[in-house]
């Protein structure tokens, strides 16, 4: 094979490589971005109950100062949004989740757990869109460190849905919409 061949193949290799990875999901090219956020639509992912693995286990603290553990929610089902105050798509789906946490009512626990703030922008986001539920700020990341298993590091917004079992069922990575959120509880419920 002459040089000039075995360059044109290179390259043309090159160029399908390159392609095949600027053509991966919307998720992966914000991964690296500096935005700080997912944006768009979320990205949906269910685990059958045979994969689902070990019930997860942290106690934390809520930014009421009550002391809180996955494992005494059990037999409830729990929906884990992880967001911060300055994030869009945060603010978006936040109409949303107060709007089945108040829904399902004590059927589903629900938690938010802000991942950037400090209690006082956090306190105003909640206060703001009238969050119901417990919050919970994750400044050692131990609850981003526990889902990590679950969820691509630095998404933002993100919605993982507990069984009854505290095992991860099911997650939306980006935006959750209420429909979407309403039809993965009630998937895990059944």
């Amino acid at each position: 094979m002459n040089r000039r061949a075995l360059l044109t193949g290179l390259l043309a290799g090159t160029t399908l490589l390159v392609t095949a990875c600027s053509e991966n999901d919307e998720l992966a090219s914000q991964a690296g971005s500096d935005q700080g956020y997912v944006s768009g639509s979320g990205v949906v992912s269910q685990v059958p109950p045979e994969k689902r693995g070990e019930p997860l286990e942290l106690e934390f603290e809520t930014l009421d100062g009550s002391t809180m553990s996955l494992g005494e929610l059990r037999p409830t089902p729990v929906v884990i949004n992880l967001w911060y105050a300055a994030c869009p798509p945060c603010r978006k789906e936040a109409p949303a989740l107060k709007t089945l946490a108040e829904e399902f009512g004590e059927s589903v626990q629900f938690i938010g757990v802000n991942v950037r703030d400090q209690a006082a922008a956090a306190g105003a986001f909640i206060s703001n869109y009238q969050i119901p539920y417990p919050n919970m700020l994750d400044v050692n990341g131990d609850m981003v460190a526990l889902l990590s298993g679950v969820l691509p590091p630095q998404a933002t917004p993100s919605t993982v849905i507990l069984d009854a079992q505290g095992r991860a069922a099911a997650r939306v990575v980006g935006e959750v919409d209420e429909s979407t959120l309403r039809g993965l509880i009630e998937d895990v419920q059944a």
